[in-house]
């Protein structure tokens, strides 16, 4: 199945902004792209890539004031089938985790987690472990 995948962001900026944006398609699927995965900018702005620990394309940009709109629109090519699911997977006390899986339990700047801290005891505090 081809699916239509992209985003038209817009950043009120009241002072020039640097920015990491982190939108591109994992290069894992990079092999199921069917066109071009570009950011773009209006205004146009330089902008660098690198790769980062988890193996992300990341693109570094200093956004100016007083907005910059980040668009994209590719297609991509999938199978439709859902994701695996394991069942049978157990929660792992923190204390017990492997060291390598740490990293993903740290907080992002790309969301409001002490926001989101509140909301997830609430949705979440009261399930029994599995």
């Amino acid at each position: 199945m081809k699916i239509r995948i992209g985003y038209d962001i817009i950043f009120e900026c009241l002072q020039p902004i640097p920015m990491i944006l982190v939108l591109n398609v994992h290069p894992s699927r990079a092999a199921d792209l069917l066109g071009p995965d570009v950011i773009r900018t209006d205004p146009f702005v330089p902008v660098s890539v690198y790769m980062d620990g988890f193996g992300n394309w990341c693109t570094r940009i200093v956004a100016p004031p007083p907005a910059i709109r980040i668009y994209s629109e590719t297609v991509i090519q999938d199978t439709g089938l859902p994701d695996e699911v394991a069942p049978g997977a157990l929660q792992v006390p923190v204390e017990e985790l492997p060291v390598e899986v740490l990293v993903f339990l740290l907080a992002s700047r790309y969301c409001e987690t002490e926001q989101l801290t509140d909301v997830a005891w609430q949705l979440f505090g009261h399930t029994p472990p599995v």
